[in-house]
């Protein structure tokens, strides 16, 4: 199949998608199919008149695929901007939606915003392209913690404590300070890669704390701190995965931590009795089929000392980086990582013919 991997574009998780995108492409190759790299941004503008003109023609001339390396930093989104040739606002790059239409399946390795929260699904659905993963709407809900936990929570799944606020500004600092308890997490609600979350210990840093969510968005979400271990748990086909534990060797499971080769200990499966693995997995499965998610999905979990479970969010779009989870959670069943690949694009061709 021609296939194009649709991945960089313009959010706090560009960096990331780049690795996600590159590593799918390459197990495609590998399985017999002209994949394809596209930055979403930045598009096809690099390239000759040619291929600008006719860029089915990739699909016969693959361009070589670069090995990347990670520097644990996020990206500055005003320099990507200056950097683009095209000087609009349109988050398609020059001749993306061309190449994308030209393919028989866009394999959505986005990450973020104008990504993962449903935006490109929806233009595609508009434009009868077939893309991989979930649809727009529960891509949209998933995007949001906020929506997600209010979602979930009537169906049995545990949360920490949390109060979400709206429109936010300086002025509204104190009466947040003044509503939750410290220790606490403070999140942009619809940020990812642990980018935008802060672990307030004591009250000096709440409202630093306040004002770094507030450079991504006005809108803050506030949660109960808890203490205990973190877990991840894919779902795959509707069925759940083993989870991860996830132990970093130093600090929290951070921005760098979770894409530095060896910054982290992941064991699968998770140190959990049979009866707890069994209920965080059914508890991964809910979200997914809540939202109506699509082929795969990835929640996230803490575990404290009375082994209470608490969902903190789900990822619509889960990394597939070389040190992402969900891969390794398949291949703990026996689904190779270019198989895996191969799987998601058939399902997301069942989705499509349907």
């Amino acid at each position: 199949m021609n296939i194009v991997v649709l991945c960089g574009g313009l959010s706090t998780e560009r960096n990331i998608s780049f690795l996600s995108g590159t590593k799918v492409c390459g197990a495609l190759r590998k399985k017999g199919h002209n994949a394809i790299l596209v930055d979403l941004f930045m598009g096809l503008e690099n390239m000759s008149d040619e291929i600008k003109k006719n860029p089915e023609k990739l699909f016969s001339n693959l361009p070589e695929l670069k090995a990347l390396t990670f520097d644990g930093k996020a990206p500055n989104l005003k320099e990507i901007r200056a950097l683009r040739k095209l000087k609009d606002k349109s988050l398609f790059g020059e001749g993306v939606l061309e190449i994308c239409k030209k393919s028989d399946i866009v394999f959505i390795a986005l990450h973020g915003m104008n990504g993962e929260d449903g935006r490109i699904q929806a233009a595609f659905d508009l434009l009868g392209i077939p893309y991989t993963g979930s649809g727009y709407l529960g891509a949209a809900i998933g995007m949001d913690k906020m929506l997600t936990k209010d979602l979930v929570r009537p169906l049995g799944v545990n949360t920490p404590a949390s109060h979400s606020y709206h429109n936010v500004c300086e002025e509204n600092i104190p009466a947040i300070i003044s509503e939750n308890p410290v220790p606490c997490v403070v999140k942009m609600p619809t940020g990812g890669s642990s980018i935008g979350v802060y672990i307030v210990k004591n009250e000096s840093e709440f409202e630093p704390a306040l004002r770094e969510v507030l450079t991504y968005g006005n809108d803050i979400l506030v949660e109960e701190f808890i203490e205990g271990r973190e877990f991840t748990n894919a779902v795959f086909l509707d069925k759940a995965l083993p989870s991860v534990e996830i132990v970093p060797k130093v600090g929290g499971y951070d921005y760098s931590n979770k894409y530095v080769a060896g910054a982290t200990e992941e064991i699968c499966p998770g140190r959990l009795t049979p009866e707890l693995a069994q209920k965080m997995g059914d508890m991964a499965v809910t979200v997914h089929k809540a939202l109506n998610l699509r082929t795969y999905s990835r929640s996230d979990f803490m575990v404290d000392k009375d082994d209470n479970i608490y969902f903190l969010e789900v990822n619509v779009l889960p990394g597939m980086t070389p040190t992402s989870l969900v891969p390794q959670e398949a291949e703990a069943v026996g689904i190779s990582y270019e198989d895996l690949c191969e799987k998601i694009v058939e399902d997301g061709l069942t989705h499509f013919n349907q």
